[in-house]
């Protein structure tokens, strides 16, 4: 098996490769024939005094020639792997760190494909480690090989000033669609897909190989090519592999940003969750973007928590919202003004913060710390009060509101007094609602808090109006 030709993100230089096991070869075919040629010679010299040795010789060209062959194996075997490594994840990091020397007496087997070691060509039947089918189809590294993989890499990244970013697809950086949940009023939009031709200048596509249609979310090329000057980025979504592969040419036709960094829930170790045990890098210098924190159960302080991108009417039924969705009203986010310009912004934030604002030593750092901080600055001169937000008899203190706005840097309570700024309620008409009326307090309804938490800034009050609930 040739693990170039087989790698979905084989190297492009197949052509070199293919001289360079030629050359391999005809220097491994030079040694062997030379090496059976001095046993020809010998035989040649002493054949009339050597009758009786010449069955054993012959044993021992055979040997030989086995030997020869075996060494060529081994070569093809060493060119492939590390041809195959090549481009494959973190900057190329791979290529140039895993050693793969012939040395099987004092190999500790820090990786395999399908069965075979990648250093030794040994069998090895150890199932630890982790698999990383998104780099090559059977790879397994072991524990320590990841360890050892992470911590270089990091240096360099951190050398380069990046960290890692792991960005979600659907509801994030797009929404999809299949072709038959289209409604009669999105209709229209299959007269206004872009050509696939040029993807780099479109936004929305039919993919009619796929029965499907795809909206890109608006600012998302810019923030890309904004972001891939601060982070190694990877996708992860739990889309199928064909899948991922498809939006990740519309979104990286030139494989400027992903490279073979694509994962997919092909490649998860866990049914129905997300984990950066498959991405080659330290979890202190990795950032999230999702719009479910239920996917990263492990991960949540990495986590920056995404507002849904809902562009077609199938995306709003999904999720139980009985109303337009962007599509049927001829709509969209702003570009300028919506999630991802927003996010862009918070990430500038984190990165310059990591890199400029600690005293700690650079290797010790950690962007989970920095996310916390840059959170709490959101509310952080805000006083909240809730009305009629949570059930009777509900503990306060463990409402995800209550949370929110404490992670976002308020200070929550449960009692109207002086330095409260803000009331945050459902009803106009409750006690509360009108006390925040009449002593001038601001008066808002909990997507204010919502907004916050998704966008990472404080909204305009008067843009969260609370009205009166009729018959109470």
């Amino acid at each position: 098996m040739s693990f170039a030709a087989d790698s979905p993100v084989h190297s492009s230089s197949s052509d070199d490769f293919a001289a360079l096991i030629d050359a391999e070869l005809e220097v491994g075919s030079s040694g062997s024939s030379s090496d059976e040629g001095g046993v020809d010679a010998d035989n040649d010299d002493d054949d009339e005094n050597n009758e009786e040795n010449k069955e054993d010789e012959d044993e021992e060209d055979g040997d030989e020639e086995l030997n020869g062959h075996r060494k060529k194996r081994c070569k093809i075997e060493k060119l492939e792997a590390q041809e195959e490594l090549r481009g494959s994840t973190s900057q190329g990091f791979i290529e140039e760190k895993l050693e793969i020397p012939l040395k099987k007496d004092t190999c500790t087997h820090p990786g395999s494909f399908g069965q075979m070691c990648i250093r030794c060509g040994q069998r090895v039947d150890d199932e630890s480690g982790v698999t990383f089918g998104y780099i090559h189809k059977g790879l397994r590294l072991g524990n320590d090989e990841i360890v050892r993989l992470r911590s270089t890499d990091m240096k360099n990244l951190l050398h380069h000033k990046k960290l890692y970013l792991v960005l979600d697809l659907d509801h994030t950086l797009l929404n999809s669609t299949l072709l038959n949940h289209l409604t009669s009023e999105e209709e229209y939009l299959k007269a206004q897909s872009d050509s696939l031709q040029d993807v780099s200048k479109g936004s929305l596509f039919m993919l009619d190989f796929m029965h499907m249609m795809t909206k890109l979310r608006p600012f998302v090329r810019t923030f890309l090519k904004e972001a891939s000057e601060m982070f190694e980025m990877y996708i992860y979504t739990m889309g199928d592999r064909p899948y991922a592969l498809e939006m990740a040419k519309l979104l990286d036709p030139k494989k400027e940003y992903f490279s073979g960094r694509v994962i997919s829930r092909d490649d998860g170790t866990q049914k129905h969750q997300k984990g950066l045990d498959v991405v080659l890098g330290q979890d202190s210098a990795v950032v999230i973007l999702d719009d479910t924190e239920n996917a990263w159960t492990k991960h949540k302080d990495n986590l920056i928590l995404m507002e849904r991108y809902h562009f077609f009417a199938s995306s709003c039924h999904q999720f139980g919202f009985n109303c337009k969705s962007l599509s049927q009203l001829k709509s969209d986010e702003s570009d300028p003004d919506g999630a991802l310009a927003s996010v862009i912004k918070v990430l500038r934030q984190v990165h310059h913060i990591f890199f400029n604002e600690l005293d700690s030593n650079l290797a010790s750092r950690d962007v989970r710390q920095v996310l916390k901080t840059v959170r709490r600055e959101v509310l952080k001169d805000c006083k909240i009060i809730f009305s009629r937000v949570f059930p009777t008899k509900f503990q306060a203190e463990n409402h995800l509101l209550w949370k929110m706005a404490e992670q976002l840097g308020a200070t929550c309570s449960t009692e109207t007094d002086s330095s409260v700024t803000h009331v945050v309620s459902t009803d106009a008409g409750t006690e509360k609602s009108r006390w925040a009326v009449k002593e001038n307090k601001f008066l808002v309804h909990p997507r204010w808090i919502e907004a916050a938490n998704f966008l990472w800034q404080k909204h305009p009050e008067e843009n969260f109006p609370v009205s009166e609930t009729k018959n109470q």
